[in-house]
């Protein structure tokens, strides 16, 4: 049974990502990883009105054409604070949960955080409180590129641009969600999705998307 799981930083990750959270014994988040642009380490997907919405936080431009992810630092640029919260309240206020749980988001998009390993660090702390799991997670102390026969590597596996069915661990359960009538369901969305949608439920739904072998 393999039971430690490496991942990269994410922002507001996806379902597929915490389901690695609730099932493996200790998880690796990757911090000396050269930063890539277009992942999930700035980037969550919601469901608006419209469909499915990405949210990218700004980053400051670094000398180097390589950089630790644990040294970018978020950028000020085009209000992305205001504009991220407008939207997740714009595409949850409907959802039977987020008057119940925005409280405990809004405060990440008043502060201002230096670095975005840091700032997802702490929103995945929040998450996880409120789905209710208590996952082992430490940062990892150096790149590594090969890896035990107990140790599994999702650190690029779980991208936007990925298809989320080569993870044979993972088949998204459907659950409620607002805009579904619209769009039909939207799967492996932003964990805020799920828990808005789906409050004390969304642990229910996070066990039963982890596929056995």
């Amino acid at each position: 049974m393999n039971e430690s799981v490496y991942l990269s930083s994410a922002y507001l990750a996806p379902v597929q990502y915490y389901t690695k959270l609730y099932a493996y014994p200790q998880i690796y988040v990757e911090q000396h990883d050269n930063y890539i642009k277009q992942t999930y380490r700035n980037r969550c997907i919601i469901a608006s009105a419209d469909g499915p919405l990405a949210l990218t936080i700004p980053t400051e431009r670094t000398d180097s054409l390589k950089c630790p992810m644990k040294d970018v630092r978020i950028s000020d640029h085009g209000k992305w604070r205001h504009l991220h919260w407008t939207a997740i309240e714009s595409a949850y206020k409907t959802s039977p949960y987020f008057d119940y749980y925005q409280d405990d988001f809004r405060p990440f998009y008043e502060k201002k955080y230096e670095f975005l390993f840091d700032f997802n660090e702490k929103l995945c702390e929040t998450v996880c409180k409120l789905i209710d799991i208590t996952p082992c997670i430490q940062r990892t102390e150096e790149y590594r590129q090969e890896f035990q026969t107990n140790e599994v590597d999702f650190r690029e596996m779980i991208h936007p641009k990925k298809d989320d069915s080569l993870d044979v661990e993972f088949s998204p359960k459907p659950y409620y969600q607002v805009f579904e009538t619209r769009h039909g369901f939207l799967p492996n969305l932003s964990i805020i999705d799920l828990l808005f949608n789906m409050g004390p439920e969304s642990l229910l739904v996070l066990r039963d998307s982890i596929k056995t072998k």
